[in-house]
């Protein structure tokens, strides 16, 4: 009976230590998916930011080019 009652226990024991070790992964997960996420909009603000540089830069330029034209 004593020897059941510490194999009980060793293997609550074990299950407690999978549980917290499962909680442990799912929490990394979250925080390395999150992380990821905030890159992502990073970059894609940075990537609008460029777009609409690029956009001003051409319309700058067509501007330029138009005013050399007319004397």
């Amino acid at each position: 009976q004593r020897i059941t009652e510490m194999l009980k226990s060793v293997k609550s024991r074990a299950e407690e230590q999978f549980a917290a070790t499962q909680k442990k992964g799912k929490k990394a997960l979250k925080e390395k998916d999150k992380a990821r996420q905030e890159r992502a909009e990073h970059v894609a603000s940075l990537r609008a930011l460029r777009l609409a540089k690029e956009a001003d830069d051409k319309e700058a330029a067509e501007k330029a080019a138009a005013k050399k034209k007319k004397p």
